[in-house]
């Protein structure tokens, strides 16, 4: 017999052997009907996995599993993937598949085949899935053994199947998944227990290229990707998100507000206009502000610095792979920076610091190249060119918690300034590939964890993520339309200062090693941009937009007034610009508005006798009619930056009192 014990602490024995849908059925049928899954000790399992004492030594732990619990969905997911692999191969003989990993709300599989897919094939396969999972073809788990799997997928032509099993680990168990009678795929799972199970809440959603193992010395292969949900309604939210999030595609908006473009000359790199720029300039002001109230000092580093550096940092061996080099006349090896910490660190290390300097907060917005692949490219969020954020805190083991503190506090008032909200924070632990022995490590890990608590943080454990050089807290946005966005980290080091000869004056005079915390609050203007850009959809907060104010004219005998107003909300710092073309004002709204211009002041004869304007907003309906001068104040301080705002805020509350 075995024991299990359930989620409401009763226990109970079971045959050995018995399997979850058993377990379900002795509780009630409609539990048995309802039952996709089982988890064990927290581990999901298939509910027909027979309970064997090997798989209950964690204690027996045991809950049913149902299709409105969270965990299902990635399951749906992956049986997706299968039934999408089954049904190509029953449309398109010959084909192979090779791998077919969940992503973010979706799935996709990689085929080998020698003709491409087209669009048009997708609704086809679409309704070969729809027609497998209306047979209701049961999904069984096999053990199979290693040299028999290699000769059986080989057999069936699947060399890329054939070529995984050689090489995972020699002791790992090989699992097989039936679905039906005729067709089966390499998995470990779990899987549900029949195709019926993963429903019709589906869609194929686009192809793409793609390298056997992301490796583009290998095959090339094609990539069909999908996603699947639990319900329809789901399915049905999920694609309205897609269409509003192609209305809001920052690629578009830069091109209708005349922000930026890229050309194919300058692969990765942003062609900031005129009104881009100012947009840029708006944001890189406002972090320069905070940052100078916050006790940071802005330094510039070189753009280029001897590969030697980057090797004594660890980056060369790292990264070298994404770095730009290049050699001199004179046969020195130069590397365009891809960071700016070692850069930061030189500045440091000039003369002598003492412990009475620490915390030295050094910022830069530093110009970094990187080698991003072509695919991997998209718009200016991804780019080769890009300016961080940057800042490095050098400081004593003991500051490391008020330290953190401070930049978590700073952090969240800029994206509430911005209009963004922080929606979790995630602790990424060291990777497999780091510098550093384990000691260090523990040491870093446990100090980054314990600041991160103190900050009054909730922290979601991200296993192996973390940089080389030591763990980060990942800060990550929600956008106006759900989708989650990383963009601030903060990341403790022990690793360069020690690598790079960091060392400060003790209270004993001895010599010590700083803690360095990296840390990045935008991550990079550029996509941080294009991320502020898609969540207002172009709607920019009034004192970020380029173009703030429009003065459009309805007649030219109100031209002169036009250029006055004009005149006078430039002179109170406002951006603003007069359209006195021989065009019709509501060609002339139609243009601005699709330009995302948040107000047009609209002036006509009727105004320049009364001295007013009238007021449009962007997305509104009707007009406001102010007196020119109550406008222009009006304007003016909604236009104010929020930072400077406060600060005004505060110096007419002391000089009041």
């Amino acid at each position: 017999m075995i024991d299990l014990i359930f989620p409401d602490g009763s226990a109970r024995q079971y045959p050995d052997g018995s399997s979850g849908r058993d377990v379900a059925a002795a509780i009630s049928k409609s539990l048995e009907k309802k039952a996709l899954l089982i988890k064990i000790d927290g581990v999901l399992l298939d509910l027909d996995r027979p309970l064997t004492p090997d798989l209950l030594a964690g204690g027996g732990k045991i809950e049913i599993v149902t299709r409105e619990a969270p965990d299902v969905l990635e399951v749906i997911r992956h049986d997706t993937a299968h039934v999408l692999a089954q049904a190509v191969q029953e449309l398109f003989p010959g084909t192979q598949v090779t791998i077919g990993p969940n992503v973010e709300d979706g799935f996709y599989y990689d085929f080998a085949r020698d003709e491409p897919f087209s669009l048009d094939d997708l609704p086809k396969i679409e309704e070969r899935m729809r027609q497998i999972v209306d047979r209701d073809e049961t999904i069984r788990r096999e053990e199979v053994n290693r040299d028999a799997a290699i000769a059986d997928f080989e057999a069936k032509g699947e060399t890329y199947k054939a070529q995984i099993i050689r090489d995972l680990p020699a002791g790992d168990t090989i699992t097989v998944y039936h679905q039906g009678d005729t067709w089966k795929d390499l998995c470990r799972g779990p899987h549900l227990p029949s195709t019926k199970a993963v429903g019709k809440a589906f869609k194929l959603t686009k192809l793409a290229g793609a390298y056997w193992r992301g490796d583009q010395n290998n095959a090339q292969l094609q990539r069909i990707y999908g996603t699947a949900w639990s319900s329809e309604a789901d399915l049905e939210a999920y694609l309205k998100r897609l269409e509003e999030a192609e209305k809001r595609d920052h690629r578009k908006l830069g091109r209708t507000m005349d922000l930026f473009h890229l050309q194919e000359e300058g692969k990765g790199m942003v062609f900031w206009h005129p009104k881009g720029w100012t947009l840029y300039r708006a944001l890189e002001d406002y972090m320069r502000r905070r940052l100078d109230a916050a006790g940071y000092q802005e330094v510039k580093t070189p753009q280029i610095l001897d590969r030697s550096l980057w090797e004594r940092s660890g980056h060369a061996d790292k990264f070298g792979h994404a770095m730009f080099m290049c050699e001199s006349a004179e046969g020195e090896v130069l590397a365009v920076k891809p960071m700016n910490c070692p850069g930061h660190i030189q500045i440091f290390n000039v003369g002598q610091k003492s412990y009475r300097e620490l915390p030295l907060r050094m910022a830069e917005f530093g110009a970094c190249h990187r080698y991003e692949p072509s695919g991997a490219m998209h718009g200016i969020m991804r780019v080769r060119a890009f300016t961080q954020d940057d800042a490095h805190i050098f400081c004593r083991e003991e500051q490391v918690t008020e330290e953190s503190a401070k930049f978590i506090e700073l952090l969240r008032s800029v994206y509430d300034d911005l209009g963004m909200s922080l929606h979790d924070v995630k602790f990424s632990t060291r990777p497999d590939m780091r510098a550093g022995e384990d000691a260090v490590w523990d040491k870093a890990e446990h100090a980054l964890a314990t600041a991160a608590e103190a900050a009054g943080e909730t922290l979601t454990l991200n296993p192996g993520e973390g940089a080389f050089y030591g763990p980060k807290l990942e800060f990550s946005l929600k956008d106006a339309i759900g989708r989650v966005w990383q963009c601030g980290t903060l990341q403790l080091d022990f690793v360069l200062p020690e690598r790079l000869d960091a060392e400060y004056v003790s209270e004993d005079g001895g010599k010590k090693r700083p803690v360095l915390l990296h840390r990045a609050i935008l991550g990079s203007f550029e996509r941080f941009i294009g991320i502020l850009l898609e969540n207002f959809a172009g709607h920019l907060p009034l004192w970020l937009a380029p173009v703030q104010v429009v003065v459009a004219t309805i007649t030219s005998d109100a031209d002169d007034y036009g250029r006055k107003v004009a005149r006078q909300l430039t002179s109170m710092g406002i951006r603003a610009e007069v359209d006195l073309r021989n065009e019709k004002i509501n060609y002339k709204i139609r243009e601005h508005s699709l330009a995302k211009v948040p107000v047009i002041a609209v002036v006509g004869r009727k105004e320049a006798e009364t001295g007013e304007v009238a007021l449009r907003r962007l997305g509104g309906e009707g007009q406001t009619i102010l007196s020119l001068d109550e406008a222009v104040r009006a304007l003016a301080a909604e236009a104010t930056p929020p930072d400077l705002a406060r600060a005004r805020t505060v110096a007419a509350t002391v000089e009041v009192g």
